[in-house]
Parts: C-alpha cells; sequence; structure tokens
C-alpha cells in the first residue's frame, strides 16, 4: 500500500498571515543592511521618485498618505543630502517637480546590492526544490500585484474622471 501525503490547498488567510511573517522577517534580514543615511520615510520617497520621476509635491504627498508641507520638509532633507533635484515645471512655475539624483540613484543601487547580499545568505541554505518554489510563487505572487495596482489606478482615473 502507497501512502502519499495529502496537503490541503492553503486558504487565502493562511497565506496571507505567512506572507506577513516572511515579510517582516525580510525586513530583519534587510536590516543588517542599513540604509543610513536615509531614513524609512526617506527611502519611501527614494523609491518612489525612482518610479515616479518628475512626479510634483502635491502627489507625493497624496502617495505617501502625508501633507505637502510634511512631504516638502522631507525633501528639502532628502535634497539637501543630495539624493533628490528639484525643478520648477515648465507649464506652471508654482508647480515643482521631483527627481532622483544621480547621488540618489548610486544610493539605491549600492543599498540593493547590500539587501541581496544578506539575502543571498538566506537562499543559499535553502534547498533547490525550495527555492525553485520559492521563485514560482514569487513570480505569480508579483504579476498579481501589478495587475491589482493597475486595476486600482485604473478605478482611481475613472473616479477623477466622473467627479
Amino acid at each position: 500500500m502507497i501512502v502519499t501525503s495529502f496537503r490541503a490547498r492553503p486558504q487565502p488567510d493562511e497565506v496571507a498571515r505567512v506572507t506577513s511573517t516572511a515579510a517582516e522577517l525580510l525586513e530583519v534580514v534587510w536590516g543588517r543592511a542599513s540604509t543610513a543615511p536615509a531614513s524609512a520615510s526617506q527611502l519611501r520617497v527614494l523609491l518612489i521618485l525612482e518610479h515616479h520621476e518628475g512626479i510634483n509635491l502635491r502627489t507625493l504627498a497624496d502617495s505617501l498618505a502625508s501633507t505637502p508641507p510634511s512631504t516638502s520638509r522631507l525633501c528639502d532633507r532628502l535634497q539637501a543630502a543630495g539624493f533628490v533635484d528639484r525643478e520648477t515645471s515648465p507649464a506652471d512655475r508654482r508647480e515643482v517637480r521631483l527627481h532622483l539624483s544621480s547621488r540618489g540613484r548610486a544610493f539605491l543601487a549600492d543599498l540593493r546590492e547590500r539587501r541581496q547580499r544578506e539575502l543571498q545568505a538566506v537562499l543559499d541554505v535553502m534547498p533547490a526544490a525550495k527555492r525553485a518554489a520559492l521563485l514560482e510563487g514569487l513570480e505569480a505572487f508579483c504579476d498579481a500585484v501589478a495587475t491589482q495596482i493597475g486595476h486600482d489606478a485604473g478605478e482611481a482615473d475613472a473616479d477623477s474622471r466622473s467627479a
């Protein structure tokens, strides 16, 4: 008689719990690669600017769920550190556009490299089959997140047009 192990399909709440735990552990592992001289809030701004080149201050504040004055002070510190460049919009002189500076890009590249080394040390102790399964699952997760973000952005655009 052959007995095979049967594992029920995991429920979304179980997967969400384990994913949250994994994200917390990832923060611990990444914490070994210090983000200094940028704070966590400043790092978030840099990552947003990297993906939304030329974003204006109000849109950045909305993305951070913050106020424009607080966001402006945050950008002041990043500009003083040489990570962010500001430029006046050619269309409206009152609007300020934010750009990641070359120093900001170099900082993010270095941080990613250090984080990757820390993560590599963890992945090196995982069995190859589990790493392959993790990769497959993470690729599917990234695809689902990208789809959800695109869907949410489409709804927000439709809402703003109907308002």
